[in-house]
């Protein structure tokens, strides 16, 4: 266990002081550039594949060698802030994206594009655990609550404004400039970021597990990858999905045998022995696979079902964000005070009800049901996901919170790839059941030509298309239903969520106060 790094932080039932508010600041500006890069340039995808004459395959791969670095290198993420502290390595993080960007801008070819994004996720990697580190020990154990729902801002705007973002640039200018405009936001935020960020002092040197890296790090960007190609070849039962993603099991299963056995791992799973981290993790996973997979599918609906342009499926979104921006810095006070089991509790129910509308969908569902079940939605994620990380976080000791960020990124990258996989499998293989649905869909996709499709079978395709929308929302509902089970098991009270109740001492009535995580 890691001593506390100071006195307990009198203020800590304060509201967020002026300082930990540019600490925040700071913060959200790097993670809304991380997150916004992940689907900013989904929409640019057709303008590559005519600029530079690549097949949307290859193209493709803008998108997947950025995740797969974001996989990579989160797990160094925590030794790496623990050996060189936190606001050297977040400065080297923005550096890396930055130049990353600017490199992505000058790409004169695909093939230069995408090592130019490899090098833009090793730095938006670091940046989103950073962050979350940065500001959990900042603003002390009490008021942790408060702080994951300002750091949910930017995973709001990402799936939003990212689409929105890159339609408009491409629109305005050019395809670069999704790349350039980082070049002076990422400027702004390393001044800001060199001033407002607290000194930390590197914990003593700890010998680096080479073997771990070796063994996490390749083992999750191939597992994502294969669990990435199911959507392409629309079955798990293909070589190119089923290859990478064993190895990849393979490797990650060997980290964890090897991690056991020693003193200072790359994650270290002795976290697990803390219940409300494991109930956490639990929850975080089930609830990432379900909804960000199903995110996927609603503006898809609008692109394919109702003709809608990108910006304008990325405006219809806005609801869904709208709502959480309401809840979440409530849900983000009272988790302090209360915990956060009954607001996740209550933050699935509006989830499941709001996509509980998506399941009857029809070629002509009226917007305004649509737009309110979204907003019921965000309603209830703003309840939701930042609880679920406070719950995670605010039992850890200050030696222990880099380690645990790390760790629910992870388990947040890797649930978002599983749900993304398993929602685009289920809609293609109910689309590819029903042949008007399949010539709808191609003509939408710019794959048939629409003069070879009758209109009588336009219309039935179109309606075949939003039931099998419907459909997959329908496996979206159970398994956000299906996190009602772990989230009965967070904690309910504010003692509850600050105690440390590890493994080997429940049952016997002794639990720990967890040291304080402030920084000094």
């Amino acid at each position: 266990m890691s001593a506390p790094a100071g006195p307990p932080d009198t203020g800590s039932d304060d509201k967020l002081d002026r300082g930990v508010l540019k600490v925040a600041g700071v913060v959200v500006l790097g993670a809304i550039m991380s997150i916004l890069d992940v689907t900013v340039v989904s929409v640019a995808l057709p303008t590559f594949q005519s600029e530079f004459g690549a097949s949307y395959a290859t193209v493709a791969w803008t998108m997947t060698a950025y995740t797969l670095a974001l996989a990579a290198v989160i797990p160094i993420t925590g030794w790496a802030a623990d050996r060189f502290g936190t606001k050297r390595l977040y400065l080297t993080s923005l550096v890396l994206f930055v130049l990353g960007s600017v490199l992505c801008s000058m790409a004169w070819d695909i093939g230069p594009l995408i090592g130019a994004r490899i090098l833009q996720g090793l730095g938006g990697g670091m940046l989103m655990p950073l962050g979350m580190t940065i500001m959990t020990r900042a603003a002390g154990p009490d008021r942790i609550g408060r702080v994951m729902a300002v750091l949910g801002i930017p995973m709001l705007l990402g799936p939003i404004g990212g689409p929105i973002l890159g339609g408009w640039l491409i629109d305005v200018a050019s395809w670069h400039w999704i790349f350039l405009i980082n070049l002076p936001i990422g400027i702004f935020a390393f001044i800001a970021a060199f001033r407002v960020l607290p000194k930390d002092q590197p914990q003593p040197s700890e010998t680096f597990d080479f073997v771990g890296m070796a063994l996490l790090s390749p083992g999750l960007a191939a597992f994502l990858y294969g669990v990435s190609s199911i959507p392409e070849h629309g079955t798990v039962n293909n070589a190119e999905v089923l290859v990478p993603a064993i190895i990849g099991l393979i490797l990650v299963v060997a980290f964890v045998f090897h991690a056991l056995r020693k003193d200072h791992p790359l994650i270290d799973l002795h976290l697990f022995l803390n219940r409300h981290l494991t109930i956490a993790v639990v929850t975080m996973s089930l609830f990432i696979v379900a909804f960000m997979g199903a995110g996927l599918l609603f503006p898809s609906y609008f692109l394919q079902v109702r003709g809608e342009s990108t910006l304008m499926a990325g405006v219809l979104m806005a609801p869904q964000g709208l709502g959480a921006m309401i809840t979440m810095p409530i849900a983000g006070r009272l988790t302090d005070k209360i915990g956060p089991g009954k607001l996740v509790l209550g933050g699935i129910v509006l989830i499941a009800l709001g996509m509980g509308t998506f399941t009857q969908l029809e070629a002509d569902t009226p917007y305004s049901l649509l737009l309110g079940s979204l907003f019921v939605m965000g309603l209830g994620m703003g309840m939701t996901m930042m609880p679920i990380m406070t719950a995670a976080l605010a039992s850890l000791t200050h030696g222990e919170v880099a380690r645990g960020s790390t760790l629910m990124n992870i388990v947040q990258q890797t649930g978002g790839s599983i749900g993304t996989a398993v929602m685009s499998v289920i809609l293609t293989n109910h689309i590819l059941s029903n042949d008007a649905t399949t010539a709808y869909n191609g003509v939408v996709t710019g794959v048939v030509d629409p003069a070879q499709v009758p209109p009588e079978v336009m219309a039935a395709g179109q309606t075949g298309l939003a039931h099998a929308f419907g459909d997959t929302f329908l496996v979206g509902v159970v398994l956000v239903v299906i996190c009602l089970i772990p989230a009965f098991f967070l904690p309910r009270s504010k003692q509850e969520l600050r105690t440390d109740p590890r493994a080997e001492g429940e049952g016997e009535g002794d639990v720990d106060q967890a040291p304080p995580v402030m920084l000094h």
